[in-house]
């Protein structure tokens, strides 16, 4: 069961959350995120967007808001049927749907508005590819961090939220 829905552990400078991702959902949105975790691509990036009552985006940049040259994007998977709820963890991307790379957020609200509708560039949605399964206290903590500007970003915390290490939980 562990290789159909791996789990991730994220060890941030605030506490653990455990990500439980369904590879039956999302085959290839969990592959792709595997592939970075397994590479050691997501330690020593931050939490660089973080909106009270929308969610927290990280995965992309370091701590000195530097962007990770990230890998080529892949097809959105936003039809699944798994939805924008609170806890449910969803790759970032442009405007173009097919664009997600790297960053992924975790949603603190129900963004239904973020939900696939239509196979179009309004309808796409944004592709949920798991779920918090543990530390949704931390995410609830960094979601009350003070935020601000750091050069062309906004709600960028004052502080970095660092995920020291992002590692497949083993069995």
């Amino acid at each position: 069961m562990a290789d159909t829905n791996p789990q991730v552990a994220i060890e941030t400078n605030h506490g653990r959350i455990v990500l439980e991702l369904n590879a039956e959902a999302a085959p290839e949105t969990v592959a792709n995120f595997m592939s970075y975790v397994d590479d050691g691509f997501y330690d020593g990036t931050i939490f660089h967007r973080v909106i009270p009552g929308f969610m927290v985006q990280g995965g992309g940049f370091d701590k000195n808001m530097s962007q990770k040259s990230a890998g080529e994007p892949i097809r959105n998977e936003a039809d699944n049927g798994l939805k924008n709820e609170v806890g449910a963890i969803s790759m970032a991307r442009t405007q173009d749907p097919h664009s997600a790379t790297a960053q992924f957020f975790i949603n603190v609200n129900d963004n239904d508005f973020l939900n696939h509708t239509a196979p179009n560039a309004q309808g796409w949605g944004y592709a949920v590819f798991g779920k918090v399964s543990e530390g949704m206290d931390v995410v609830r903590k960094i979601e009350a961090l003070p935020t601000g500007r750091a050069g062309m970003h906004q709600d960028v915390p004052q502080e970095p939220v660092v995920m020291e290490s992002v590692k497949r939980v083993e069995d």
